[in-house]
Parts: C-alpha cells; structure tokens; sequence
C-alpha cells in the first residue's frame, strides 16, 4: 500500500495532527517518526537476546579460567551465563535505548523528585501486595498449595529480606525500561493505548522465557541452541494460557499506573508487592499431589488462572483509585 505523501501542519491540535486516520499512516512525516523508536526496539530486543546469547559461552568460559578463584560460579549450569549475559547487555542498552525513544532525563522516565510521591509508592505498594496475598490465601485454602515444613525460623528472615531487596532492584529498574522508557517513548509518537500494548507484549515476552538445561560441551553457539528451548513455551497453550496473558495484563497494569498518576512512582510500589511474592511464594509453599496446577499456578504464582482472575479484579479497582489523572494522550516529538 502506498502513502500519499502529505504536508503536515505541526500546530494542529495532537489529536488532529493523527491526519483522519490512526495513528497518522496518512502523513509521511508522522510515518517515520513512528517507525524509529519500533526500530531501536526492535534492534534493542535483537542486540539482548542474539548478544547475549554469543556472550554466554565466553563468560562460562571465563569462569572455568578463574574457577580456582570463584568455584562456586564456576559450577552453576550454562543456562545461568545465558541469563546473566541477557541481563548485562539489557543493562548496557538501557541508557541508548532511552535517548533513541526520546527520553533524555529522569524526569521524562517518570523518576521526577520523590518529595510527595510516598503515597503513591506506598499505596501502589498496598494493592500489589494484597493482590497477590489473596492469590496465595486462595490457593492455599483451597488446597492448590501447602506450606513447607522445613523451612527454619533463620532460613524464613533471610529469604524475606532477599525477597525484599529483589523487590526494590527489580521493581526500579524494568519500571523505568518498560513503562518509563518503552512506554513512555513510544506515546510520544503513537496514541497512548497502542504505546501501552506494545510495551506490555515486549515485558511479557522478557519474562515468558523458560528456564532451560543445556548438557554437553559448551561451544560459541551454545547460546544461539538453548536460546529457543528458552521460547519453548510458545509452543506450549498450556504454559501460553494463562501464562503469558497474565504477563501482558501485568504490564497493562503497570502502564495505566503510570498513565494516571503521570510518574513511576504507583508503579514501581506496585511491581515491588508483586515481586516480592513471587520471591517468597515459591518457597514458603509446595504444591500437592493431583492439586490443578492450570487453576491454582505453580510456585511462578502467576501462570494460574485464579492470579488472573485477581489481575482483572485490580483492573477494574483501578477505576475507583483515585490516582490522579495526567492529561497527555497524544504527543509527537518535532
């Protein structure tokens, strides 16, 4: 299909500016700018999972050089070099990622000056962790999972805390790269409901990765083969649903956080009660025999759907929440 090219006027008002069809398709001007920051994702998601992929089997070997000086790391299986190489080039990306989608400080990823943000993070915090606290009260009433016994008292502090600090890392950081960077990048040039949808596909994608075993020697290419055991789960419905709607949902949600409140803060309380479960979740319960694993979820805690359920149950609670609307639903960068 061929686009009539056509003068656009930038002082039209942004909504007029789409020129009579979404998205502006009409305008050729509107057309490129669009199709850059789909670009530098695209290269962004290419340079992490091919990257990281070829580096994996450099770090293993690495680690095999140094094993006298580190054993312990160098006697952790292949599949853990993949995931730390995916997240050092993820890391490395990030800054270049941002700039190519137009965000060029902290303020315009939505890390403005916390001074009186607290009530957003805490309560952003209260509904992500009560959300998936009944998820777990659920499933363990219902018989979809047990305690474990054999956790101790010092064991059971120490995975709290470590859960704790995994919360805020994780929480911070894919915030400001999923909902401050590609989310927040993308607005710029399209409607703001396609913009979250995108970024929502993308951190589902990220965290729909298998966790795979790989046996045998470890060549360059060794990344390159478990890297598709990895998106097994593609092939799998049963693993695809929920699974992964969850996970699209998830980032649905975070992104309206940050559309309403107009900054991260909701968003990162949100992800970091959320993260924290699934931290402790996993290894405070077990599931027992015969017990409906496609209803109830596993210890992931979100490839069930009873977690679905409660995620459109909060969606909804999101109209009520009085988070404060930010009017800026379409903007183009000149």
């Amino acid at each position: 299909m061929f686009v009539k090219k056509r003068k656009c006027d930038a002082r039209r008002a942004p909504l007029q500016y789409i020129c009579d069809l979404a998205l502006g398709l009409n305008c050729q001007e509107i057309y490129r700018q669009g199709m850059r920051p789909l670009r530098a994702l695209v290269i962004y998601m290419a340079v992490v999972f091919i990257g990281g992929a070829l580096l994996a089997p450099w770090l293993y070997w690495l680690a095999q050089e140094f094993a006298h000086l580190s054993p312990k790391i160098a006697a952790e299986p292949f599949n853990r070099f993949v995931d730390r190489s995916l997240l050092i080039l993820a890391l490395a990306g990030l800054w270049p990622l941002l700039r190519a989608l137009g965000i060029t400080s902290w303020r315009e990823a939505g890390l403005v000056e916390p001074h009186g943000q607290w009530k957003k993070l805490l309560g952003g915090l209260l509904v992500g962790f009560l959300s998936l606290a009944i998820v777990a009260g659920m499933a363990i009433s219902g018989g979809g999972r047990g305690f474990v016994q054999t956790v101790t008292a010092h064991e059971a502090v120490a995975l709290i805390f470590k859960a704790i600090g995994t919360a805020v890392v994780v929480a911070v950081m894919e915030e400001i790269l999923f909902r401050g960077g590609i989310f927040g990048g993308l607005r710029k040039f399209f409607y703001w409901p396609l913009a979250l949808f995108v970024s929502s596909m993308a951190y589902a994608l990220v965290h729909f990765l298998r966790r795979a075993d790989f046996s045998g020697p470890v060549n360059w290419h060794s990344g390159l083969v478990l890297l598709p055991r990895m998106m097994g789960g593609f092939v799998d419905f049963q693993a695809l649903m929920p699974d992964f709607f969850n996970l699209t949902l998830v980032g649905i949600l975070l992104g309206l956080a940050y559309q309403r409140t107009g900054n991260l803060y909701f968003s990162i309380g949100l992800h970091a009660g959320w993260v924290f479960w699934l931290k402790t979740y996993g290894a405070f319960t077990a599931t027992p025999p015969h017990a409906s694993t496609w209803f109830w979820g596993t210890s992931k805690m979100i490839d069930g759907w009873l977690t679905l359920i409660v995620l459109v149950a909060v969606l909804v609670l999101f109209k009520f929440l009085p988070l404060g609307r930010k009017r800026e639903p379409f903007a183009i960068s000149q």
